[in-house]
């Protein structure tokens, strides 16, 4: 959804909605995700645990930051809801606070501009 947005707000499109846009994400910047994984590795811990960023924001509410960081207005267009599209991600990290000492340091604010600007460099 990120990269889709992102180029859509970029190119002046509307952006592409999924369902009415109710359904929740997080989302985790990359050098945090790599960090978290890195941790795991590095642990003696031998069982899954969930390396991500729990601040959650409907996919509406993601759009329209999108909108607003890129400058563009918020035009959705709604498609159907793909079927087994989960209504919810948020994950639980308290394990990966506990066993790694680990939690994400990049805000969704900050890794969306970051993002951006390697859009424009890169994407175009």
């Amino acid at each position: 959804m990120l990269p889709a947005f992102l180029s859509q707000a970029l190119r002046g499109e509307n952006l592409t909605v999924f369902g009415d846009g109710s359904q929740t994400r997080s989302f985790c910047y990359v050098d945090d995700l790599v960090e978290g994984i890195y941790r795991l590795l590095l642990s003696d811990y031998a069982l899954p645990v969930n390396i991500g960023n729990p601040d959650e924001i409907t996919i509406k509410e993601f759009g329209e930051e999108i909108a607003r960081l890129t400058g563009v207005e918020f035009k959705p267009t709604y498609q159907a809801l793909p079927e087994n599209d989960p209504m919810k991600r948020k994950p639980d990290i308290t394990l990966a606070k506990e066993i790694l000492g680990w939690e994400p340091k990049v805000g969704r604010a900050e890794g969306l501009r970051r993002t951006l600007e390697y859009f424009k460099e890169h994407v175009g």
